[in-house]
């Protein structure tokens, strides 16, 4: 089983072990952070500042999601697993950690059961925000994802006030400069540095 990722990553007979050439669509599962260059920004940001161990554990909180929503371990039957695996090889995540984090999926591990809670939330300017969290105890992470929402001025929202923006094509992204600009891009980094969030998707216009 774990010999597929420990191979360069085959889909249709193509080498995807470059990312960027991964085909899209009945091939691999989107998350609504496909749209968001945050996630991006997040894991490069960890390697290059030595932060891999905290970039592993989220990614294998991902994993074990991953593996309890396809309801397999196996990456060609599963394809949200297939999605994580690409993940973790993009940044050269162990084939130990790996294991580890399908074992406690399939119940081979501790038998801690990982939820994934997406919440919605307005932040500086007016800006969206889906932060999606993987924890075993959903009390303690919405406590912590509200505090620092609320201390960059923003609060958490309703179920559908913000991933409605996602049924609208383009998304309509949000331009801010000046101070507003830098307070919500430090909140898009103190989410991302809470240790049960996975990803952030926001429509802040990005500024080049």
């Amino acid at each position: 089983m774990f010999g597929w990722f420990d191979q360069p990553l085959i889909v249709n007979d193509r080498n995807i072990s470059d990312l960027s050439q991964a085909p899209v669509g009945g091939d691999r599962i989107e998350s609504m952070s496909g749209h968001s260059k945050w996630s991006t920004i997040k894991h490069k940001k960890a390697i290059e500042d030595g932060k891999k161990g905290a970039a592993f554990t989220k990614i294998a909180k991902k994993i074990q999601i991953a593996a309890q929503k396809g309801k397999s371990a196996d990456p060609e039957m599963n394809p949200f697993l297939r999605t994580a695996l690409e993940e973790a090889r993009s940044v050269n995540m162990p084939s130990d950690n790996v294991r580890r984090a399908i074992d406690k999926a399939i119940g081979g591990g501790s038998g801690v059961q990982i939820e994934e809670i997406i919440y919605e939330a307005y932040g500086p300017g007016g800006v969206g925000f889906l932060i999606t969290a993987a924890t075993d105890n959903r009390n303690r992470t919405g406590g912590e994802i509200k505090s620092i929402v609320d201390k960059a001025g923003g609060s958490l929202g309703s179920p559908g006030s913000v991933s409605y923006l996602n049924n609208i094509s383009p998304v309509p992204l949000v331009h801010l400069e000046g101070d507003e600009y830098e307070s919500c891009f430090s909140l898009i980094e103190s989410l991302e540095n809470q240790d049960d969030v996975v990803d952030v998707w926001s429509n802040l216009e990005p500024n080049e």
